[in-house]
């Protein structure tokens, strides 16, 4: 039922917009009739690659923030936790300041928010050891801190009228430029990250037990959670550097996935990364509808996202897990 959902909602997004495309018009093109000119150029120019850039994006925030919840066993845990989305709209920000290409901003903020992440674990093993989550939480907290601080700075000496706008605009999510050439560019990163968390996701799910009982099981839990947060990371850094920074959907769609599923990882997985493409997928196409200016992504989604933490909070007594 999830997938036909995802169908559903990637059919009317292609379908819906200034030049509107009928469901038979859709599968015509698809089929490969390119007799209606301006439906072949509108459906695989413009309306797909965002389309399918949507689906990703909110596939791989969903599954990271399952990850992470599972992995430090906190359901107010999102992909952002350990600074990577931070780090990754540093290095996209820095190369808008710097004039870069499309393509090289990407690529710095993707090298940026690894880089960032690299660096919070390179602090937790020379503290205390990588099996020590809180403090790679806290230091998670601080480079990301840093790498917040250095956005402002970003902000502060780019010019007002040109690069400014673009920055912040950028900052808060967007869809608006995507092209072929970028889903190409962010779908191996993307696979990379998913097929290890889903190949394992039954020893994921151990993790939630604690490390004493996951090792009682066979699981090296310091080797697996290091496995999970690269994994995550590497489809963070992918995501912001292709929509930028787009916040609460790695925080609440675990938590309606889990209401389907309950909190086994290895069901959890598959249906927040179809919750999250389907969700994303109609948060841009509303973004791109509701108005005559396009709203950034980032906006509807914490319009969304905040009350849903109000509501975790007021849960908060109860174990997570239930």
């Amino acid at each position: 039922m999830l997938a036909l959902g995802l169908v559903v909602a990637m059919m009317a997004a292609a379908a819906i917009g200034p030049f509107a495309l009928s469901p038979g018009r859709i599968l015509a093109v698809l089929s490969g009739d390119r007799s209606d000119a301006q439906a072949v150029t509108v459906l695989w120019n413009i309306r797909l690659p965002r389309v399918m850039a949507a689906a990703m994006v909110g596939a791989a925030l969903a599954a990271a923030g399952a990850a992470y919840q599972t992995t430090f066993r906190n359901p107010l845990v999102s992909p952002d936790i350990l600074g990577v989305s931070a780090g990754a709209g540093f290095g996209a920000v820095l190369g808008l300041l710097l004039g870069l290409p499309v393509m090289a901003i990407q690529l710095l903020g993707f090298a940026m928010g690894l880089a960032t992440v690299g660096l919070v674990l390179g602090l937790t093993l020379a503290l205390r050891g990588t099996g020590q989550v809180l403090v790679m939480v806290l230091c998670g907290i601080a480079i990301g801190a840093l790498a917040g601080a250095g956005i402002s700075l970003v902000k502060l000496l780019a010019d007002p009228e040109q690069q400014l706008p673009a920055i912040t605009f950028w900052l808060m999510g967007s869809l608006a430029g995507v092209k072929r050439p970028d889903l190409a560019a962010a779908l191996p990163a993307l696979l990379i990250g998913a097929a290890p968390l889903l190949a394992l996701r039954w020893r994921i799910g151990l993790l939630a037990m604690g490390d004493d009982e996951a090792r009682a099981m066979g699981i090296d839990a310091t080797r697996l959670r290091l496995l999970v947060i690269a994994c995550a990371t590497l489809m963070t850094a992918a995501a912001v550097a292709l929509a930028g920074v787009i916040g609460w959907i790695g925080l609440m769609v675990p938590h309606m996935a889990r209401l389907l599923t309950g909190p086994r990882f290895d069901r959890l997985l598959p249906a927040a990364i179809l919750i999250g493409a389907g969700f994303m997928v109609l948060v841009d196409t509303a973004a791109r509808s509701i108005a005559t200016l396009e709203v950034p992504l980032g906006i509807l989604t914490a319009v969304l996202g905040a009350p849903v933490f109000v509501w975790l909070l007021a849960r908060g007594a109860r174990p997570w897990s239930e």
